[in-house]
C-alpha cells in the first residue's frame, strides 16, 4: 500500500473539475481545501520521518508504478486545460470565473510545474520531454535549464536567485526569483553553447526553442478562443508560477553556505534546504518537501527520498508553510529564530 499513497494526488484533479462545473463562491473549494483545510489537518497528523531500508529501496527504485504515475499526469493536465479554455467565461459571473482561473492556476502549479521538475531532473530524454510538455501548460519551461545547472549549483549563496534571503519578504522575492532565473537561463544556455561550439543563435539553444513554442502556444489560444480566454490562461499561468515561487521561497529562506578563502562555496549539504516530513504535504507534492535530500542527491527519483538529523526541519508540511510566507511577520516570527538555530548548528565556528 506504500506506493499508492501517491494516488493521493488525484484528490486536485477531482476538486477542480467540481469546480469547473460549479458556480460562484463553491469554485473556490480546492484553495479552501489545500490551503484551508488540509493545512489544518497536518498540524494536528504526526510527522513521519522514517526511511525505507535498502531492500525496500531497490524495489521501489524498479516498481514502474511511480514512473507511470507521473507520466499520466501529461493527459491529466492538458485535458484540463484544454477543458478550462472551452468552458472559462462563458455566461459566468466575476466570482465564478475567478474561481475557475484559481482552481486552473492549482493544476498548473501542482500538478504542471511541481511534476515537470520531477522529470526534468530525469536522464532519460522522453522523460525530460514529458517534462517540458508538463512546465508548458504555464509557460514555465525555462525553469529547467535554470534549475538544473542554475540553482542546483549556486543554492544557498548570492547567486541564487531562487533562495530567498535572511526577512526577504515573500512578494519582493517572487520578482527576484522568477526574472532573475529567467535571465539566468538565457545565460545558462550561451555558455553551454559556447563550450560546445556552437552559436547563440542555434536550433539547440532550448530558451530559443521555449520562446518559439510559448509565443505559438499563445496565438493558438488567442486565435481559437479570443483575447479573454486567452487572458484568464495567462493569469492561471501566473498564480502556478507563483505557487512554485512560494515554494522556492519557503524551500531555502535564510540558508546560506560558507564562502571559502579561495572564493567558492562548500559543497551542498542537507542542512542548507528546509524540509518537511508531514505526510500530507508529502504524498501530494511527491515527496518534493524532503527537500534536503533531494538537493543532496538531486537524481533520486521522489520515492526513495530520504529524511535525515541533520536537515532542518520546518514547523508544518508545504501547504501550512506557504500560507505562512504570504504574512511575512508572522513568517519571519516562526521561522528566524530556526535560521539562527541551524547557523549555529551548520557553522558553530
Amino acid at each position: 500500500m506504500r506506493k499508492f499513497k501517491y494516488l493521493s494526488v488525484l484528490l486536485l484533479p477531482f476538486t477542480v473539475y467540481f469546480s469547473f462545473q460549479a458556480t460562484g463562491w463553491v469554485t473556490f473549494f480546492p484553495l479552501v481545501l489545500f490551503f484551508g483545510i488540509l493545512p489544518l489537518f497536518e498540524l494536528m497528523l504526526p510527522v513521519n520521518d522514517k526511511n525505507m531500508d535498502e531492500a525496500e529501496k531497490k524495489l521501489a527504485e524498479k516498481d514502474p508504478f511511480y514512473d507511470w504515475l507521473l507520466y499520466l499526469m501529461l493527459p491529466i493536465q492538458w485535458g484540463f486545460l484544454i477543458y478550462f479554455l472551452n468552458i472559462i467565461g462563458k455566461g459566468e459571473d466575476w466570482t465564478t470565473i475567478i474561481g475557475k482561473i484559481i482552481s486552473m492556476g492549482m493544476m498548473n502549479g501542482v500538478i504542471g510545474i511541481n511534476l515537470g521538475h520531477e522529470l526534468g531532473h530525469r536522464l532519460n530524454k522522453w522523460e525530460q520531454l514529458i517534462g517540458d510538455a508538463l512546465l508548458l501548460s504555464s509557460l514555465e519551461n525555462h525553469f529547467l535549464p535554470y534549475h538544473n545547472r542554475g540553482h542546483h549549483t549556486n543554492v544557498a549563496t548570492k547567486e541564487d536567485p531562487a533562495t530567498a534571503r535572511f526577512n526577504e519578504p515573500l512578494y519582493v522575492f517572487w520578482f527576484r526569483s522568477h526574472f532573475g532565473s529567467y535571465f539566468q537561463s538565457w545565460q545558462i544556455e550561451k555558455e553551454r553553447l559556447k563550450i560546445q561550439g556552437l552559436p547563440f543563435i542555434h536550433h539547440t539553444n532550448r530558451m530559443i526553442v521555449y520562446s518559439i513554442l510559448h509565443a505559438s502556444l499563445i496565438s493558438v489560444i488567442f486565435l481559437v478562443f479570443g483575447w479573454k480566454v486567452l487572458l484568464a490562461f495567462l493569469i492561471s499561468a501566473m498564480i502556478g508560477i507563483l505557487l512554485l515561487e512560494t515554494v522556492n521561497y519557503i524551500e531555502h529562506y535564510g540558508l546560506v553556505r560558507q564562502k571559502r578563502e579561495n572564493g567558492t562555496y562548500e559543497r551542498v549539504r542537507r542542512w542548507h534546504s528546509w524540509n518537511s516530513n508531514h505526510v500530507i504535504g508529502r504524498v501530494i507534492l511527491f515527496e518534493l518537501s524532503r527537500h534536503s535530500d533531494h538537493h543532496y542527491k538531486a537524481d533520486r527519483p521522489y520515492q526513495i527520498l530520504e529524511s535525515h538529523e541533520e536537515s532542518p526541519q520546518m514547523p508544518t508540511g508545504y501547504p501550512g508553510m506557504m500560507v505562512l510566507a504570504t504574512l511575512p511577520p508572522l513568517f519571519f516570527a516562526v521561522m528566524n529564530k530556526r535560521v539562527l538555530n541551524n547557523r549555529r548548528i551548520s557553522n558553530p565556528s
